[in-house]
């Protein structure tokens, strides 16, 4: 039986809205949000699957929308709030979807939501989504292993400031919501073996309108974004896989620190 049919009244569907882009939404949590009575949503990610499916339609979802976008610095609803509204929702017999950006167990605090509503007694399941940790560098054309350049990669959330991370150049370092802390984590991951010559790109709103890239070194990257006024939502990907990036075609040919002008999308 698929998680869709499962889902019955008085139940929590937890469903990765991925990057926020309609076609790399699950079929599974398409159905669900068709079938939703009431749906929670994020702000990233999961108002835009939102919007666009109503354009697809034509017309509005059946269900409920109830907004609990965070923005950086500015949570208007917490998430022990965003928990009770789960649980009330599905004690009024309502099948609730809550939409998350990204998948919602990585860094998206869905093992929170899923403890709150099993502790309620609250049925609840989870619709894996694609992650933007994958998904964006992937739009930019970078790999986050690739023979001969990394066997393995970290993904850290820069919400808070980053501590050492292991491995060199070959070791690609992926980070999420990292603007406002990438001066410090690029002096950090620039003082091991990777080097401040370690190739680091930024993906601006991958998937969006606005998507951009930005191309630089541990040791330039800051002074790039500061100078394109790079803003989030953006990934960050640390090591030599961002040279096989279309964006970064001639930015390390030389021993020139590479421009953001290089990165133009092409």
């Amino acid at each position: 039986m698929s998680l869709f049919l499962a889902q019955a009244p008085g139940s929590v569907m937890l469903i990765g809205a991925g990057p926020g882009d309609l076609g790399l939404l699950t079929v599974t949590g398409l159905r669900a949000l068709e079938a939703a009575d009431v749906i929670v949503a994020d702000r990233l990610g999961a108002r835009s699957i939102i919007d666009q499916l109503t354009e697809e339609r034509g017309a509005p979802l059946d269900a409920v929308v109830i907004d609990v976008g965070k923005q950086p610095g500015h949570h208007p609803v917490p998430q022990e709030r965003i928990n009770e509204i789960l649980v009330e929702e599905a004690r009024r017999g309502r099948r609730v979807v809550r939409l998350k950006g990204g998948d919602p167990f990585v860094f998206g605090r869905g093992g929170e939501e899923v403890i709150a509503c099993r502790e309620a007694g609250i049925d609840v399941q989870v619709v894996p989504g694609v992650t933007s940790a994958n998904s964006v560098p992937a739009v930019a054309g970078i790999p986050l292993t690739h023979r001969g350049l990394a066997t393995s990669y970290t993904v850290a959330t820069g919400h808070d400031q980053l501590t050492e991370i292991g491995g060199g150049r070959d070791h690609t370092v992926v980070v999420l919501m990292g603007i406002g802390t990438l001066v410090h984590s690029a002096m950090v991951l620039a003082r091991g073996t990777r080097g401040p010559d370690c190739p680091v790109a930024i993906v601006e709103d991958g998937f969006g309108d606005s998507q951009r890239v930005t191309i630089g070194t541990l040791g330039t990257i800051a002074f790039h974004a500061a100078r394109r006024s790079v803003r989030s939502p953006a990934v960050i990907v640390v090591g030599d896989v961002v040279t096989l990036s279309p964006y970064a075609a001639g930015a390390f040919d030389s021993a020139a620190a590479p421009h953001p002008e290089l990165a133009r999308n092409p």
